[in-house]
């Protein structure tokens, strides 16, 4: 009796950390990928740290994680790291208003009517392979040099992947569904609302994510001409002054936000769409 009680308790404390009991004790496939999703990055930098250590990296160019970490710290300390960072942040979020909530609402309408997809479409299919950093000069031009070209740019960048992605929403959902709405005389807005938003999510949030990362990569190209703040600026001020661990601390930098905008887009979705975190 006390050897099944016991059973019952190891059992118990394995299923919380996610632990099978098989010919013994071992991760579930969850916890697993958790475990080496954070072990391998680990791996690579001590890796690197080795490399820059024995010479095998010219830490001219490649210095050593330790090193990157140092300054790092002492940017953040001097609070250069975070004024730099806010102010990239802050050109993020407009841009994200003014080009990915209007995006959303177009891709939906999109969707929905057949006239304005075929009107629309082939100038969208047009304009989206134009490289986004080739027309910051004609953005410098319209917009000047200040904080509306820059948010511009990441407007620009993410319309498109929001956009495309719920017009692709809106016509995987199950014409079937349509139609019901159409029978009980929903309203456009009613549509819109109660089946054509909800049905697009999974792809709105997958276009979120394409336009979170896009927004970042050209936030950082538009501060590098015309800007005196933010991580791009940041970054190709080092460059003039050869601080490669400062160039290095700004990348980071970028990644970790784009990491983390990730992760809570990801738990966004989990929370708003159920029945996809199911699958």
């Amino acid at each position: 009796m006390n050897t099944r009680q016991d059973w019952r308790t190891r059992a118990k404390v394995a299923a919380s950390w996610g632990l099978d009991r098989g010919e013994g004790f071992r991760l579930s496939p969850a916890r697993r990928d958790r475990l080496i999703s954070v072990v391998s990055p680990m791996l690579l930098l001590a890796l690197w740290e080795a490399c820059a250590r024995a010479g095998v990296f010219d830490v001219r160019f490649f210095p050593a994680p330790t090193t990157i970490l140092t300054t790092l710290l002492h940017l953040a300390g001097s609070g250069e790291l975070w004024t730099h960072t806010w102010a990239s942040l802050q050109r993020l979020f407009w841009g994200f208003l003014v080009g990915g909530v209007p995006a959303l609402f177009m891709g939906i309408a999109m969707g929905l009517s057949r006239p304005l997809r075929a009107a629309i479409d082939p100038l969208i299919a047009a304009t989206y392979p134009i490289p986004k950093s080739a027309i910051l000069p004609l953005i410098l031009l319209i917009f000047g040099l200040g904080e509306a070209s820059k948010i511009a740019m990441v407007a620009i960048g993410m319309f498109y992947p929001i956009c495309i992605n719920a017009v692709t929403g809106v016509l995987e959902i199950n014409k079937i569904y349509l139609d019901v709405a159409k029978n009980f005389r929903a309203s456009r807005w009613q549509m819109f609302r109660t089946v054509a938003l909800p049905g697009a999510l999974p792809f709105i949030m997958s276009g979120v994510k394409l336009g979170v990362g896009m927004g970042l990569i050209l936030i950082a190209i538009a501060e590098m001409i015309g800007a005196k703040s933010g991580l791009g600026y940041m970054i190709w001020n080092a460059w003039e002054i050869l601080s490669v661990e400062t160039m290095y601390v700004g990348l980071l930098t970028i990644a970790v936000i784009g990491y983390v905008f990730s992760l809570a887009i990801n738990e966004l979705e989990r929370w708003i769409i159920p029945w996809k975190a199911e699958r």
